[in-house]
């Protein structure tokens, strides 16, 4: 999509005084296509563009052996103001794809313009993907926008999360809440073409500060899960996450239904970035093990 008729961009159209936006190094492009081979998934399509960067899909998942683990890598130091990121993924039938990121996604200071990332996400028949990136970080004025589209059968199944920071909290004399823009979007339909429903988060901190009741509270990091999946699997996960807040480690979560029966929502809040992460695993355990019947492996001490 053009992000020129995104209407919070409107005063971030300056073009930066270095490198143009979208110029080469500026533009990453991925595209990544699962088929199932025998017992395993292979990556079977693969075109990537600096600095978004994908070497080979892995199975290191004991729990999944026939799991495709693949790490998105970026080869450049965050991401800046002109950049432009386009990701395309798509799972034939019968897919079983473990995707993350290397690293926490540091959108860094910018004076000029805004950086974007663009993704389509298509799943067939009884696919299963699940995608969980690392934090985002967004540094002081920072400005970043990204729109995600998700296309899949009811047979299907996608674990998609997101966990953004409230900035680098202990960088000097921290930056809670001073990046310029946060805008994230993404709209689920099927096959079809039947729309099942939208949701964006627009954060502008100095037109309206998310520390404030009603929106992030007293808490610092937000931790979004969307668990689009049939709801037969569906109820048996929500009959197993209850909604809790826990004064004494500083988090609280909950889940909801989503519309058209598309699967379910988990939003988790907290003071700091691992109990939010420990809930996303948690939570993304209880899915694996309703939909395919294992949960997810030990954490890798390092991440």
């Amino acid at each position: 999509m053009s992000m020129h008729t995104v209407p919070e961009l409107a005063a971030y159209h300056d073009e930066p005084a270095q490198l143009p936006s979208g110029a080469p190094g500026k533009n990453g492009f991925l595209r990544l296509g699962f088929e199932r081979r025998g017992e395993r998934t292979s990556l079977v399509a693969l075109r990537c563009r600096a600095p978004l960067l994908v070497q080979q899909a892995l199975h290191w998942d004991e729990e999944m052996p026939n799991l495709a683990c693949v790490v998105i890598v970026s080869t450049a130091g965050g991401i800046v103001q002109g950049d432009r990121y386009e990701t395309e993924i798509e799972l034939a039938q019968a897919a079983r794809v473990h995707l993350t990121t290397q690293a926490a996604t540091k959108i860094q200071e910018m004076d000029a313009n805004y950086a974007s990332q663009s993704q389509h996400i298509l799943l067939h028949d009884d696919a299963y993907l699940e995608y969980l990136p690392e934090p985002v970080i967004p540094y002081k004025h920072s400005r970043f926008v990204a729109r995600t589209h998700i296309c899949l059968p009811e047979s299907a199944t996608l674990v998609y999360a997101d966990i953004l920071m409230p900035g680098r909290k202990y960088y000097g004399d921290g930056e809670l809440f001073r990046y310029d823009l946060y805008s994230s979007g993404l709209s689920v339909s099927r096959p079809d073409g039947t729309h099942l429903f939208a949701e964006k988060f627009l954060v502008e901190p100095a037109r309206s500060s998310p520390a404030r009741r009603g929106v992030m509270g007293e808490f610092h990091v937000f931790g979004n899960v969307l668990l689009l999946t049939s709801m037969p699997s569906a109820e048996r996960v929500l009959a197993e996450v209850p909604t809790v807040v826990d004064h004494a480690e500083g988090w609280a979560a909950g889940t909801s239904r989503l519309p058209n029966n598309a699967g379910l929502s988990y939003k988790i809040l907290g003071m700091e970035s691992e109990p939010v992460r420990a809930k996303v695993r948690d939570f993304w355990s209880t899915a694996r093990l309703a939909v395919m019947g294992h949960p997810a492996p030990a954490r890798f001490p390092w991440r």
